[in-house]
């Protein structure tokens, strides 16, 4: 029987949700490229509803982590509403996992920590990209990442002041 034809039965469920994730979390790194890839909705203020892709970074029983520029339109609703919601779907499995929680930033210490994880030329793009604006043109922004790269050149890329975590708290999970 392969995967996607395991029928879900309550009976094969952890009761504890966040052990459950992490068991299909781990079926699906054997399957997919990036089990982590996950689209999580936001709504502003008023109700408009918004959601792209981010990766969870760190999953634990305090919450789910991700990454982003502060000044990004997911940032100014989380930062808003103080709410989301995130989807996993892993096709090959036939399994998607959505979790509905209250959002907060993360400490400086917890986004330090990824931040150093990055590969250089990531942490140099989370100091060039501002999220959510429009540019000139991809030659304005490749200007930027070089003039960066000089500014940087042999040293360590520091945290930018408008990057950082955020954590989703679950309240729901549907599996």
């Amino acid at each position: 029987m392969s995967e996607r034809a395991r029928p879900l039965r309550r009976r094969d469920l952890d009761p504890d949700p966040l052990r459950q994730f992490d068991r299909w979390y781990d079926e699906a790194g054997r399957v997919v490229d990036f089990p982590e890839a996950v689209a999580l909705a936001t709504a502003s203020p008023s109700g408009q509803p918004s959601a792209r892709m981010v990766l969870a970074k760190r999953v634990d029983e305090r919450g789910f982590r991700f990454h982003t520029g502060y000044s990004s339109r997911k940032a100014g609703e989380l930062e808003a509403t103080g709410s989301g919601a995130l989807l996993f779907y892993w096709h090959p499995l036939g399994r998607q996992v959505r979790i509905e929680g209250r959002v907060e930033r993360v400490f400086d210490d917890e986004s330090e920590e990824y931040f150093r994880t990055r590969p250089r030329d990531g942490q140099i793009a989370a100091w060039a990209s501002a999220q959510s604006e429009v540019i000139g043109s991809r030659e304005e922004l490749e200007a930027r990442v070089a003039e960066l790269e000089r500014d940087f050149e042999g040293r360590d890329v520091p945290l930018p002041p408008h990057w950082g975590g955020y954590r989703l708290t679950p309240e729901v999970y549907e599996f």
